[in-house]
């Protein structure tokens, strides 16, 4: 192979930069990212070479202009590695990970970068930069300081080692997840084992048996999280236990795919760098450069709200228990694998209403076009047009141009809806290419989702949490599509880990808004709108099972920071003990509700980019019960309210201090309580 015959190593050919995925083989790969690091690094040499002062412009603005290569070759790969993870994929993936770590120490230690951006940085009052130049300055000297820039070279080296032995450790992680993820799919023999489950879902089950080599069987594939959709529908309990039991076994059951050994790496390792950086512990050192400020900080707000979570959660299951003392002939103790078929008993007990029954109005074509995109044009002016010759890294992923209210075009939406063996768990939504005025680059962003596949000729008809995830991801690609700077560093979602899900927080809240709900959920038969009864009673369940709910998110982000907070000196051999102790010393050690994610199987912080910061959704959560206070406020669904947001929000990427950009929206600080009535925990 030529560079000449490697697709990704020319200039790109389709609209917005859309990488040719049908040219691109995963031999491409490694040969485009050889190619990208040799670039960057020559970029970075002819920077440092300068024998004139740094100025911003020889040496920021050159800063942003490098690496454009390596980052296209990035993009297009991590977007497959993420969603369609084949084994050829997965074998670049495993060689990849130490070269892009020690790629990516090679520049943010390089002394002599560091010190030209210092300079530039100590002499930032003495020349005229906008507020843009302004933060980028001080961006990227914190970030190389933190990084590990002003160390001497002994410690760089080690440094350097730590970094490449924890990117193959967490993409080691993530492969044993992937594996035993899908090892554990719980199989079927008989449909009545599924009483309670539709016919979609059925269809859906029996297709994914099918492709797995076992027809006339049915196949429940697991969520990334501990629970499954499937346990409030079905009847038969052997069946739920089933299921929960193998999702809580994931990682951890001594064969080949075991992540306790992995987990336990990891967290040392990190211990060990963050004090050579300088830092108590990891946690301390990743929530220094967040809007949090301390390990600390985030404590607080997780013990403020665990203690009435899990009193919330306590009275809770004594009325899951009182129902199942009352209607079954044999009375159990209600279990973990019991609380969601219950639940939805006692819903429609108390609010006369079936949320499981509502999946006839919510087709997924429907959700998408006349719920997702009608709130996103009612909102921005934006609109969506549907792009079938433009082919992405997948059969299954769409492509849309969005275009500005005047037909400007503004970018690509991919919508990669359906569940596979070769995609990750979760939902998640990531960039392609990354807006820049400095580059000339518009955005093309991905979502990604994991609903089962029905069989052919059947509806794709959603969950209620299935399109509160859609619309979920969707307002994390509407930051990446109205971000509009200048320089890359500040592109899209580059913002604080604990402010990026604040944007798509604030767009679930269209889900249940009248024009909204009314304009999407119809009967996908029928086409007769949602019945307003059964609306009002659906928006009056707002606080229903919250204790639950957030006991079981908080356990999750508390196992994080105890993990995080661990010193180079605190080893760890018991996974399960240490779990044990840490939810017992927050007061969420219930087992009737797990932790949403277990050591284990926690992708976002062993494999993803959330660790010791898992905390951010509820903290970011404080800014969005906000925010939807004041669209309440303001008339709701206008263009008035919606360039508001894009404007000041969404519409400054990375480019100004997030809590600075709040302010500017709002007026004044976040105010927690609108999150406390919101999760049932006021006083």
């Amino acid at each position: 192979m030529t560079d000449a015959t490697n697709p990704l190593l020319e200039p790109p050919s389709l609209p917005y930069g859309l990488p040719d995925y049908r040219a691109i083989r995963p031999a491409h790969y490694l040969p485009a990212f050889r190619a990208g690091f040799a670039a960057h690094r020559q970029e970075i040499a002819a920077i440092t070479r300068v024998r004139s002062m740094p100025t911003f412009e020889n040496t920021i603005v050159a800063l942003e202009q490098a690496g454009a290569l390596l980052e296209r070759v990035s993009h297009a790969f991590y977007t497959v590695s993420s969603a369609d993870a084949t084994p050829e994929i997965q074998a670049v993936d495993e060689q990849l990970a130490p070269l892009m770590a020690a790629h990516h120490d090679a520049i943010a230690l390089d002394s002599a970068l560091y010190w030209r951006v210092q300079q530039v940085y100590e002499r930032r009052d003495e020349v005229e930069l906008d507020a843009e130049q302004r933060y980028l300055v001080e961006r990227h000297r914190r970030e190389m300081t933190n990084a590990g820039a002003a160390l001497d070279d002994e410690a760089k080296a080690r440094l350097t080692l730590l970094n490449q032995q924890l990117s193959t450790l967490s993409n080691t992680f993530e492969r044993n997840l992937l594996n035993d993820t899908n090892e554990l799919a719980v199989v079927f023999d008989d449909a009545a084992q599924l009483d309670g489950l539709g016919t979609g879902e059925l269809s859906a089950a029996a297709r994914a048996a099918e492709e797995r080599g076992l027809p006339g069987h049915y196949l429940l594939t697991l969520p990334l999280f501990t629970g499954h959709p499937a346990l409030a529908q079905l009847r038969d309990r052997e069946s739920r236990r089933r299921i929960m039991a193998a999702s809580r076994a994931r990682g951890a059951r001594g064969n080949a795919n075991d992540n306790r050994a992995v987990l336990a790496e990891i967290v040392r390792l990190r211990a060990e760098r963050a004090a050579l950086l300088g830092h108590p512990s990891h946690a301390a050192a990743v929530t220094a450069d967040e809007t949090a400020g301390s390990p600390e900080a985030v404590e607080r707000m997780l013990r403020r709200l665990a203690g009435a979570s899990a009193r919330n959660a306590h009275a809770e299951r004594e009325a899951l228990q009182a129902l199942v003392d009352s209607t079954e002939p044999e009375p159990f103790r209600v279990e973990a694998h019991d609380w969601a078929f219950y639940t939805e008993r006692v819903r429609r007990d108390r609010y006369d209403i079936d949320t499981l029954a509502l999946r006839p109005w919510f087709e997924a074509e429907r959700v998408l076009r006349d719920g997702v995109f009608f709130a996103a044009t009612a909102l921005y002016g934006i609109t969506f047009r549907e792009r079938p010759e433009l082919v992405a890294y997948h059969p299954d992923a769409r492509v849309f141009e969005v275009a500005e209210e005047d037909g400007t075009p503004l970018g690509l939406y991919v919508l990669d809806l359906y569940t596979r063996d070769s995609k990750r768990g979760g939902a998640w939504m990531n960039p392609i290419v990354s807006q820049s005025r400095l580059r000339g680059t518009a955005p093309v962003v991905v979502n990604n989702l994991n609903v089962p596949r029905p069989g052919d000729g059947e509806p794709t008809l959603l969950t209620l949490d299935e399109v509160t995830t859609l619309f979920h991801e969707f307002g994390h690609a509407l930051h990446g599509l109205f971000a509009t700077v200048t320089y890359p560093h500040f592109a899209g979602t580059n913002v604080f880990r604990d402010f990026v899900e604040f944007p798509s927080q604030v767009n679930e809240m269209w889900i249940l808004w009248p024009e909204v709900l009314d304009n999407y959920a119809r009967h996908h038969e029928s086409g007769e709108p949602l019945d307003p009864g059964i609306v009002e009673r659906l928006r009056a369940t707002g606080t229903f099972d919250q204790g639950h709910a957030t006991s079981e998110y908080l356990a999750a982000a508390w196992l994080d920071q105890a993990w995080h907070r661990l010193s180079v000196d605190d080893a760890v051999d018991d996974v399960a003990g240490f779990e044990a102790a840490a939810l017992a010393d927050i007061g969420l050690d219930d087992p009737a509700v797990p932790t949403r994610y277990s050591s284990t199987y926690f992708a976002h912080v062993f494999s993803g980019g959330y660790s010791a910061a898992y905390y951010s959704y509820i903290w970011s959560e404080v800014l969005d019960a906000d925010t939807v206070e004041w669209f309440r406020e303001n008339g709701g669904l206008t263009r008035e309210n919606g360039d508001r947001f894009r404007d000041r929000l969404l519409g400054v990427g990375g480019s100004k201090d997030p809590l600075a950009a709040y302010r500017d929206f709002r007026g004044r600080d976040a105010e927690i309580e609108p999150l406390l009535e919101r999760r049932g925990l006021g006083s």
